[in-house]
């Protein structure tokens, strides 16, 4: 089990998600490991405001910045203005933290 980001992020370096995260870390952990389509994939299928966040994220880092805005607003979230990598830790630690 994932507790804190560090060990989030070792396990990028591994040849698949650590069993037991949640879809949107899995969404996160592709995403990190480098295959944003499969990060995509994992994402668009998760139907609550966390898999928006992720979506918006994804999109956003894609460069389609009218897509992202929808769904940070599904997501209920403002318009995220910091650093993509800033970002990525924010919705992470989100995540770790309330799993």
């Amino acid at each position: 089990m994932v507790v804190t980001l560090d060990e989030f992020m070792k396990t990028t370096s591994q040849s698949k998600p650590s069993a037991g995260l949640s879809p949107a870390l899995v969404a996160l952990w592709y995403d990190a490991h480098g295959d944003w389509d499969t990060a995509h994939q994992v994402a668009q299928d998760i139907p609550d405001p966390i898999g928006a966040w992720v979506h918006a994220y994804l999109h956003r880092k894609e460069g389609d910045i009218d897509n992202a805005r929808y769904w940070y607003r599904r997501a209920a979230k403002p318009e995220c203005t910091m650093s993509l990598a800033d970002e990525f830790r924010d919705i992470a630690q989100s995540l770790i933290a309330h799993p």
